[in-house]
């Protein structure tokens, strides 16, 4: 059976992700007019942004396919790309030129969704296999 959990949890995060996106491309738009943020990094920046908007597509779909279906394949590729959607998402926690509380925040709840999904990505991988 999929995990209903799960499934939730990736329709929640779907949502979420929304609100981050804007946020976190509202708050470099500030820190590029309030702060000195140079030139050469606010590319980047917008860059990885949109970079780790097109992984969350892929990533939430692929592991709401993987977990409906049942198939191994789609939901471990899934939590594959979950760790590539971690790397960017602790750039923007820690790496970025310019971080605020909020970043803080809407990036430990993130991380925070990302570690849920992937303990119970492994535990319906484990229920399809077994």
């Amino acid at each position: 059976l999929s995990s209903v959990p799960l499934q939730i949890l990736f329709y929640i995060n779907g949502f979420y992700y929304i609100f981050y996106f804007l946020a976190t491309l509202a708050m470099i738009v500030y820190k590029s007019q309030v702060f000195s943020y140079p030139d050469d990094f606010l590319t980047p920046d917008l860059a990885l942004l949109f970079i780790m908007a097109v992984l969350e597509v892929l990533r939430l779909y692929l592991g709401s396919k993987g977990n409906l279906t049942e198939e191994e394949a789609p939901l471990g590729l899934s939590l594959v790309i979950t760790v590539g959607s971690v790397i960017l998402s602790v750039y923007f926690l820690i790496w970025q030129t310019y971080v605020l509380k909020a970043d803080v925040i809407i990036n430990a709840v993130l991380l925070f969704t990302y570690g849920l999904e992937s303990v119970l990505q492994v535990l319906a991988i484990a229920t399809f296999v077994g």
